[in-house]
């Protein structure tokens, strides 16, 4: 009995584990089924659905700091119900439902505050007010009179005014939406603003210093910036000075090598140079002529020297990483993934069956041991030599009882 129920335990675990391995073969197969699902459902709602389109949305921004005429600086009151937060330099104003969402960008602007100042050398954001809505309809409304929030903005900077407006809601659902990086990449344009005391900078210098600055998107932006420089896609800056292109992919190429052109100026021992072609501007020195004397190049140059940077670091990425061989990538570890576990199982039902074998061995052993020794008595007919006293009285015909045991015959008296 205990032998059979240590079999059926055994064929019991058996069954388990291959459920647990088809059912982790199942949802491989419904989290790539959901993947593709969820790629071609954005497609025809006309959602952002590649990495791109979505960077563009959320965070980049055509035209995303509108002027606004010196005349017009009136900064509008906040809404009613609205509560404030005055951090001195900056003043917070939400609705009391989103405070959660507000408290860690009052907790990060301090020290952004801090680290733009330096990366900048000037003296800024002296007084700035920020406005979250709940919603980006709620965002629109407190745009400045005269002005317009455009639809595909989830920040905006008013820069010459120091307003900065947020929304907490994404503008597509599901969406990624980092309230913190779109908080800092506004705060730069009206930091940079402040830096330069408002005298014209190109439009590739003014959103790549806060892409870059604020983080942004960081493994998006190589992604692109690889497949652009892969595919011979990269735009040249003086395309880039007064605007973006409006497709979105076109876009994204221009936000990614702006926010890279940048870091190469901005690495760390060319920090003081950075400085000093801000403080030339902020003097009133053109910003293209401003650049050549601190860095002591032309701006083409500078480019040419960025270029040559780009291709070393990323001509070889963009194969690697791919999306056809990344699905084959994942493709094989599943594969590989399979096998292993079924050589796994094979190994464990193996050790199960030699398991099952001593079990069956000992049993038997134990049933042999438990057993009590086999008696046989048989009654023979003695010979006279074997009891002749017998044999003389009864002729010799006497029945005498005779025992086996262990092997050897023993006569009973």
């Amino acid at each position: 009995m205990a032998g059979g129920s240590t079999a059926l335990g055994a064929r019991r675990r058996r069954g388990a584990w291959q459920r647990r391995g088809g059912a982790l073969l199942r949802l491989l197969a419904l989290v790539l089924a959901w993947f593709a699902w969820g790629t071609a459902h954005a497609a025809e709602a006309g959602l952002p659905s590649t990495a791109a389109e979505s960077a563009l949305s959320e965070h980049a921004r055509p035209g995303d700091a509108p002027h606004v005429p010196l005349a017009q600086r009136s900064l509008p009151r906040p809404p009613d119900g609205y509560n404030t937060h005055d951090g001195g330099w900056v003043r917070f104003a939400y609705h009391p439902s989103v405070i959660d969402k507000v408290q860690p960008l009052i907790q990060e602007a301090e020290a952004f505050k801090i680290e733009l100042q330096a990366r900048l050398g000037q003296r800024i954001l002296e007084s700035v007010d920020v406005r979250v809505a709940r919603t980006p309809g709620e965002m629109r409304s407190l745009a400045v009179p005269g002005t317009s929030v455009p639809s595909y903005a989830a920040g905006l900077a008013y820069s010459e005014l120091g307003l900065v407006l947020l929304t907490i809601q994404p503008l597509y659902p599901n969406s990624e939406h980092n309230l913190i990086e779109i908080f800092k990449h506004e705060l730069v344009h009206v930091a940079l603003h402040d830096a330069v005391l408002g005298e014209p900078i190109p439009r590739w210098f003014n959103e790549g210093l806060a892409v870059q600055l604020s983080g942004e998107n960081r493994a998006t932006r190589l992604w692109t910036l690889w497949s652009a420089t892969l595919s011979e896609n990269l735009i040249p800056l003086n395309q880039l000075e007064a605007s973006f292109p409006a497709d979105p992919n076109s876009a994204s190429v221009a936000y990614a090598e702006a926010a890279d052109f940048v870091r190469y100026l901005t690495r760390n021992q060319e920090e003081h140079r950075f400085r000093a072609a801000v403080a030339r501007v902020k003097t009133g020195q053109p910003f293209v002529a401003a650049l050549g004397d601190a860095y002591g190049s032309e701006i083409s140059t500078l480019e040419y020297e960025w270029l040559e940077d780009v291709a070393r670091r990323y001509t070889f990425w963009p194969v690697l990483f791919s999306s056809t061989v990344i699905w084959m990538g994942v493709l094989g570890l599943l594969v590989w993934g399979w096998r292993r576990r079924k050589a796994r199982s094979a190994v464990t039902l193996a050790r199960w069956a030699r398991e099952e074998a001593r079990e069956d061995a000992q049993r038997e052993r134990e049933v042999v041991e438990e057993t009590p020794p086999r008696v046989h008595i048989v009654l023979t007919r003695p010979t006279e030599s074997e009891v002749p006293e017998i044999g003389a009285g009864r002729g010799g015909q006497a029945d005498v009882p005779k025992v086996e045991h262990d092997g050897r015959w023993h006569t009973l008296h």
